[in-house]
């Protein structure tokens, strides 16, 4: 069972989207998009439901690698 996590090692701010997007096993890049649409779309909403679930969405563990990692073959 996979766990959401904010990723350590493919953030740019706090790492959300790219937990999500391997969390969702799609590209990092695709989650910032919509990120940015809806945070543009929405107001600012958006902001807001990222700053939260920056708080409560945990850190990736150290040493934690993905099924998908391409730098994890063993």
């Amino acid at each position: 069972m996979k766990k959401l996590f904010r990723s350590s090692t493919d953030k740019q701010v706090s790492g959300l989207c790219g937990g999500l997007a391997s969390f969702l096993g799609v590209d990092s890049t695709v989650v910032r998009l919509i990120a940015v649409v809806l945070g543009i779309c929405s107001f600012g909403t958006t902001i807001l439901i990222y700053l939260i679930a920056s708080l409560i969405v945990p850190k990736e563990p150290t040493g934690f690698y993905s099924y998908d990692d391409p730098f994890n073959q063993f």
